[in-house]
């Protein structure tokens, strides 16, 4: 029995030995729980209101070479209640402060746009899915997870301030056919600015991105178009605007890489975003509009009758009540046309009243 313990015990001590000189890499976690009731009150039917409960877990994963390449990946266990769990690509940052994403990289155009002001909380009206006006600047920003983008390291090219990326993504698993929309590639560029102007910081992005896709009897391809931002920070006051352009291929669908079957041309589309914030304490006031407009058709023919539009003016109060917890009040009110007809059930106001627990 004795010589029994002693073998255990050298066995037990071994498989320690190796477990502590097994290196891992660095974690890091994070996550928020989001709570309150949302109102709406649309032009086609009485108001309503109900709970409204979100959750995201994330965990970033990092580490860095000998050499001082940083190689840094993640995933989300479960993202604003999806209930699902969501692996992001890998990172790549080098010594100068430059880095490449690979993998779900994104188009690069849409991350060095300026962040625009807008009113925060959960409140909004579901839009039509027959719709194809924009609601936002990156309408556009189609791409596949196959892909990669490059980001310059800060004061790109010896300009201070200055910023750059470019981007290019390839799917090989879509089919050519004639009623669906899913994308085979895209490429981006994005630029952004920063400069002091006196006691207020100004920051100016955007850029152009371009993507195809299999459908054959679209007269376009997947998106083309450009956008761009400013935004304007003196103090405790910060103040925006964008403007979005180009033509498109609405697929109808959250998912830029999801088919469906009532994929339309969009012939001149555009948007334009407005906002300011303005930061009081432990106070955040906001207001934020958005406008879009675009004339779709069938695919593969000339876009006929009156655009589609969207329109929507939204402000928010949010409130510190704690490290971590902060409380939002918010409204919006939202209208919606169809060549040129009311949207009743995509039109009307909406409000939110919770909390954000974040750690």
């Amino acid at each position: 029995m004795k010589k029994e313990l002693l073998v255990a015990t050298a066995l037990v001590s071994s498989m320690g030995m190796i477990a502590s000189t097994a290196e891992a890499a660095s974690a890091t976690f994070s996550g928020k729980n989001r709570v309150g009731v949302v109102g709406k009150d649309t032009d086609s039917a009485n108001a309503t209101y109900g709970s409204h409960q979100q959750s995201s877990f994330s965990v970033s994963i990092s580490e860095t070479t000998d050499s001082g390449i940083k190689i840094s990946t993640g995933f989300d266990l479960t993202d604003e209640s999806d209930a699902a769990s969501d692996a992001s690509g890998l990172t790549l940052t080098f010594t100068d402060g430059s880095k490449i994403d690979l993998i779900e990289a994104g188009n690069s155009y849409a991350t060095h746009l300026a962040s625009v002001p807008g009113a925060s909380g959960e409140q909004g009206l579901t839009g039509s899915s027959t719709n194809s006006a924009p609601t936002g600047l990156t309408y556009a920003n189609f791409s596949d997870t196959v892909g990669f983008e490059w980001h310059s390291s800060a004061d790109a090219f010896g300009v201070e301030g200055l910023k750059a990326g470019i981007s290019a993504s390839f799917d090989d698993s879509g089919s050519n056919n004639a009623t669906t929309s899913v994308v085979e590639s895209a490429y981006s560029v994005g630029v952004s600015y920063v400069t002091d102007q006196g006691d207020t910081t100004v920051t100016i992005g955007g850029g152009i991105v371009g993507a195809e896709d299999y459908n054959t009897a679209s007269a376009k391809d997947k998106a083309n178009g450009m956008a761009v931002a400013i935004t304007a920070a003196t103090g405790d006051l910060t103040v925006g605007v964008g403007y979005a352009a180009g033509d498109f291929v609405h697929s109808n669908s959250s998912s830029a890489s999801t088919a469906t079957a009532d994929a339309q041309d969009v012939d001149n589309a555009s948007a334009v975003t407005a906002g300011a914030k303005y930061v009081s304490g432990d106070m955040t006031f906001a207001i934020g509009m958005a406008s879009g407009e675009g004339n779709d058709g069938t695919l593969g023919s000339v876009s006929s009758g009156s655009a589609d539009t969207y329109d929507s003016l939204g402000a928010s109060v949010d409130y510190v009540v704690a490290p971590g917890v902060t409380a939002t009040f918010g409204y919006s009110d939202t209208e919606e046309k169809s060549n040129a007809t009311a949207t009743t059930a995509s039109s009307g106001t909406s409000w939110y009243i919770g909390a954000n627990i974040s750690f």
